[in-house]
């Protein structure tokens, strides 16, 4: 029966009757909260690039952490920032490193939260790229082996789970099988397995120290204009091992999250990024939106189109409101 009987906001009648047919509940046991872990002590350090967000030392990493918890964050993912870069990005699997130390102080501090680590040669190599060079191009097969040094040394220190993002071929494999031959069978990988070579990595790219230095990454991050590649992706990193899947950006490929979340029955992940954060920042510091509401509005649409598991630095905040 249609109109006058049929009457559909008779179901939007008061915030008790929307929250009773709400089709999408977000919250924040749905986010992860991404950190950046610089060297030093008591380093607090502004990005300049992304409003409210930090370069912070373990210590920090760790205080942040727990505020993150305390506001029922269920996990972290933490990238991180060297003391010197090199051809191979070296430091990247040093156990002493910015991520390993704070992996070990969130640790410490709190057993429950689940750490998440990077798993990428970019903000390592002194030339920026995610991949070994040789002979000017990125060599596949040549940075297998380092990406899965780094991933156990996460391991090691304490990671629940380690997130390639490099985009090479066959790294979710390489790392699986180092991570089993060192009695890290328990540390699952999270693949960022559907990567897209996107516009809107620039906020991140300053706060990682990680732009390329010559060329761009358009031979290993995927091509923009390809949806059907990515679902090959997402299949094939399964295949390797991957027990959590990623589409990244999120916004820009709701689409492809979606068709993720129709094809596969693995949990999926989806990557609000720096880009997408800030565009929010910037309308609302111009007085073009309400922020808040605009930042629910993305989160619930990112939810809605499939994703279990929303990576965002909107984290705390959207937290706080969701708790209010």
């Amino acid at each position: 029966m249609g109109f006058p009987t049929t009457r559909l906001r008779r179901l939007r009648t008061s915030p008790a009757m929307r929250r009773l047919v709400a089709e999408t509940t977000l919250l924040p046991a749905d986010f992860v909260y991404p950190l950046f872990a610089c060297p030093g002590k008591n380093v607090h350090e502004p990005i300049e690039s992304m409003t409210d967000c930090y370069h912070l030392s373990p210590e920090g990493i760790a205080a942040e952490a727990a505020e993150a918890a305390d506001l029922g964050i269920p996990a972290v993912l933490l990238f991180g920032l060297p003391k010197t870069k090199d051809a191979v990005g070296s430091e990247a699997w040093a156990p002493d490193n910015a991520v390993c130390q704070s992996i070990r102080r969130i640790r410490e501090l709190l057993p429950r939260m689940l750490v998440i680590t990077d798993v990428c040669l970019c903000a390592y190599t002194d030339h920026g790229h995610c991949g070994v060079v040789k002979d000017g191009r990125i060599d596949n097969d040549g940075t297998l082996e380092l990406l899965a040094k780094m991933a156990v040394a996460h391991a090691r220190a304490g990671a629940d789970i380690v997130a390639p993002s490099d985009m090479m071929d066959g790294r979710v494999g390489a790392i699986r099988k180092a991570l089993d031959a060192e009695g890290c069978t328990e540390t699952a990988i999270m693949s960022y397995a559907a990567k897209y070579a996107s516009a809107f990595y620039g906020p991140f790219r300053d706060a990682a120290h990680s732009a390329p230095g010559f060329g761009d990454r358009k031979t290993y991050q995927m091509d923009p204009v390809n949806a059907r590649q990515a679902l090959r992706e997402i299949e094939l990193d399964i295949e390797e091992g991957a027990d959590i899947v990623m589409v990244k950006p999120a916004l820009a490929y709701l689409d492809i999250l979606y068709r993720a979340r129709q094809r596969f029955d693995v949990p999926l992940a989806a990557y609000n990024v720096s880009g997408e954060y800030m565009m929010l920042q910037a309308s609302a510091q111009a007085g073009l939106i309400h922020g808040d509401d605009g930042m629910m509005e993305v989160l619930t649409a990112i939810k809605r189109a499939g994703a279990d598991i929303i990576i965002t630095y909107h984290a705390k905040k959207a937290a706080q409101r969701l708790r209010s």
